[in-house]
């Protein structure tokens, strides 16, 4: 088994790269501060038998045929400085077992919770057998966490006859209760897809829940204290808790885990050299707060996010960073008509190494389904009535040549039942994918389902006017809706189909969530069927 500590050689390596490249500014980072912002410092000493501590509970992640990483943080005050943690390692004991109740324990173990960490935990748990369901928690002292569920991937050649899944994104928590993440919990799912936007960046002077004015909530985000605060202040939710309970999760970020419509080193907001500085205190907190690997641990701003998680012969998930490599948004950003900077060919949305890893397995994967867990809309998004087009500069619209080599190289290499997933819109939109979007008659070359958002937008509407132009100017759009809720997925060798999961309302509890939509895509025909 691994965690955090067998990192710490390779950890204080990254330190020492990072600080000569970028100097004094870097160390800032790695300390949590930025000059005019606080700094925190240590709390006094913890009593672990008499303070909870699993306030922000428990979570797995990345499941593979033999292994899956399962994660706590201690916080017996998860809004103050470190948690409340004083600046000593704790020993945490963990087991993985057959049962709820932990009769058949098959894996166990210790880690240490460090303070530089944040008191995380990461355990790679090894050994374990393929499309198994698993129980995880931790202890320390006389404190035993909540228990999480999770489930192993099936062995690579594996024919499962069918798999379940959720996929999500964009969860301001001062716009809404996490009501869908409540009836996420309550479902079965094998796995839950998290598509960016776990926590929102930017300081709200209001929202929707009793306890919003919070100077938590209120403050932007910079330093590394603000973000790992941030991440408490979300994973403090039950409903949040209960979803990551329930099912192991496959994470990748976005732009706010970070900065509103960050590009690679660009950002209005500061100069490459300082927004690097801040791009590290955003990657460090969310590594400490995710499911993820050791080799995810940032090495300094960067951080290798996109990877393939492969589910026996049924489905391989390819699960991109469209943000770290990407060009600069054309034209300013923000919704413009196609543009030389936008139609330009040398632009690139996810970096030429990244495009040549996404193409070359996606054909040679040798599975059913071929799918892209990715932060954007693909399709095209003409959101201006007429003969006229306005598309957004932040999704693939802004990347055409990007969009073009992806689709159009899946389909030079014969790649069948391609299904993109994505997110960041905060409604819900399906396609179908066109090889030329321009030509209703050009081929169909796979379909997109992207997801709302958990709460951000507010409660939303069925159709705003912009859905209704979506719907009315691009005839490959057969689904939409602007109201909150996820999308939960069943997939069989015959048929995909993707029920759309919507919320009555998220501004005041005690919401119902139903499904709306049930689009079906069938094996070997490209596209959505509705049922």
């Amino acid at each position: 088994m691994r965690s955090t500590q067998a990192g710490l050689a390779a950890a204080a390596a990254t330190r020492r790269r990072f600080l000569t490249v970028t100097g004094t500014a870097a160390a800032l980072a790695l300390t949590g501060a930025l000059p005019g912002i606080r700094s925190a410092h240590a709390a006094s000493a913890v009593n672990v038998d008499r303070q909870p501590l699993f306030t922000l509970g428990i979570a797995s992640g990345d499941p593979l045929p033999d292994a899956v990483v399962i994660w706590t943080r201690l916080a017996p005050e998860p809004l103050a400085p470190f948690g409340g943690m004083d600046q000593r390692p704790v020993t945490v004991q963990w087991q993985v077992a057959e049962d709820e109740a932990f009769h058949r324990v098959v894996r166990r173990g210790t880690a240490t919770a460090r303070p530089e960490y944040s008191h995380t935990v990461h355990v790679d748990v090894q050994g374990l057998r393929p499309w198994r369901h698993y129980f995880y928690r931790f202890r320390v002292g006389g404190q035993i966490s909540p228990v999480g569920r999770t489930r192993t991937a099936p062995a690579p050649g594996d024919a499962i006859s069918a798999m379940s899944f959720a996929f999500a994104s964009c969860q301001a928590w001062f716009e809404g209760y996490y009501t869908a993440l409540a009836d996420m919990a309550r479902r079965d799912h094998d796995v839950i897809l998290f598509l960016g936007d776990y926590i929102y960046e930017f300081g709200a002077d209001k929202g929707v829940r009793p306890d919003s004015g919070d100077p938590h909530a209120m403050r932007q985000t910079v330093t590394l204290d603000d973000y790992r605060e941030r991440y408490a202040l979300y994973k403090i939710d039950p409903d949040l808790q209960a979803a990551h309970a329930a099912a192991p999760w496959i994470v990748t970020l976005d732009d706010h885990e970070v900065v509103d419509n960050w590009a690679d080193e660009a950002h209005p907001s500061a100069p490459p050299a300082s927004f690097l500085v801040r791009r590290a205190n955003a990657f460090r907190a969310y590594w400490e707060h995710m499911p993820l690997r050791l080799s995810q641990l940032p090495n300094g701003p960067d951080m290798q996010l996109y990877r393939r998680l492969r589910y026996g012969t049924l489905a391989e998930f390819s699960i991109l960073d469209t943000r770290q490599y990407r060009s600069d948004q054309a034209g300013g950003d923000g919704e413009k008509p196609p543009n030389p900077g936008s139609l330009d060919p040398s632009r690139t949305i996810t970096g030429e190494e990244q495009e040549r890893w996404l193409l070359d397995g996606l054909a040679a994967s040798g599975t059913r389904w071929n799918v892209i867990g990715q932060q954007n809309a693909m399709a095209q998004l003409d959101v201006k009535a007429g003969p006229d087009m306005v598309v957004p500069m932040d999704t693939w619209d802004g990347y055409v040549g990007s969009r073009n080599r992806v689709l159009g190289g899946a389909h030079e290499r014969g790649v069948k039942n391609l299904v993109s997933l994505g997110g960041d819109l905060h409604r819900s939109v399906a396609s179908d994918l066109k090889l030329d979007f321009a030509d209703p008659a050009s081929p169909t070359v796979g379909t997109e389902f992207v997801g709302t958002s958990i709460t951000s937008g507010l409660d939303g509407a069925d159709h705003d006017q912009v859905g209704l132009t979506l719907l009315a100017e691009n005839p490959h759009i057969k689904y939409h809706n602007f109201q909150r809720g996820y999308v939960t997925c069943t997939v069989t060798e015959q048929e995909w189909t993707a029920d759309y999961r919507v919320a009555d309302r998220v501004t005041t509890p005690g919401g119902t969530v139903t499904t709306r939509a049930q689009l079906v895509v069938e094996d070997g025909r490209a596209g959505i069927q509705t049922t």
